[in-house]
């Protein structure tokens, strides 16, 4: 139920959002036990430095200490993630322009590589941007929009060269304590200035049939603003 109602709030929009200034710099829910530590979003923020988007995420436990346990096999195999929603459109990440919702996501999955050009990832916790759309097959409601065979869009230099809108950027990524932080320069990144942004933490999982959809949010753990609705906002740089 959950991930349905998730996945209706944020394809709704932003339209009638009012941020107070609080908001405006960052959304800070309170502990719910009922969400694993390592996943129970107590703050969240995007923020300008210099020349630079910060993007970070504070739990009740320790970041990146609970991860998927491995099965061995692609298909069916799990990924666990923090995850960024923005109001930016798929034309600022290097896809073809209003595909869908993009967010910035930090992902551990033990049984697959989906770097950028061959590399190796599945030991990491590591950064994607995905753009995702609606999808009623998908336990969250969620799934990360795939490509068809034989279709070509338009996607970055870094997409790793699989069926799905999804890239695999190198950008700084660090889990400390109990915060993940990813660091993007503002040249990468046109129009985040101004975007709005939710957190979510959440769990995926690749199709056992590796038919679309593909790769499904099938878990929700928890949503920053409890609604989806968006309210952060990324503040100009002083």
């Amino acid at each position: 139920m959950i991930g349905r109602f998730a996945a209706g709030a944020l394809l709704a929009g932003t339209a009638s959002l009012w941020l107070t200034a609080a908001a405006a710099h960052s959304i800070t829910p309170g502990p719910a036990q009922n969400v694993p530590a390592p996943f129970d979003i107590i703050e969240t923020t995007i923020v300008t430095e210099g020349d630079s988007a910060v993007f970070t995420t504070r739990v009740r436990g320790e970041a990146g200490s609970e991860k998927p346990g491995a099965t061995g096999k692609f298909e069916g195999s799990g990924v666990y993630a923090y995850v960024w929603p923005t109001s930016l459109d798929s034309g600022a990440i290097g896809f073809e322009t209003k595909q869908g919702i993009v967010a910035l996501a930090v992902t551990f999955h033990p049984d697959f590589d989906d770097a950028a050009k061959g590399a190796r990832n599945r030991d990491v916790w590591h950064p994607h941007w995905v753009v995702l759309a609606k999808d009623a097959a998908c336990g969250g409601g969620l799934k990360v929009i795939d490509i068809p065979e034989g279709k070509k869009p338009k996607v970055p230099e870094t997409w790793p060269v699989v069926p799905l809108l999804i890239d695999s950027p190198d950008y700084p990524t660090s889990l400390k304590g109990d915060a993940v932080q990813v660091r993007i320069p503002l040249s990468l990144i046109g129009g985040i200035v101004g975007a709005s942004y939710d957190g979510v933490t959440a769990g995926l999982r690749v199709n056992g049939n590796l038919h679309a959809p593909l790769l499904c949010v099938s878990d929700v753990f928890k949503i920053a603003s409890g609604d989806l609705s968006l309210p952060g906002k990324v503040m100009a740089p002083k």
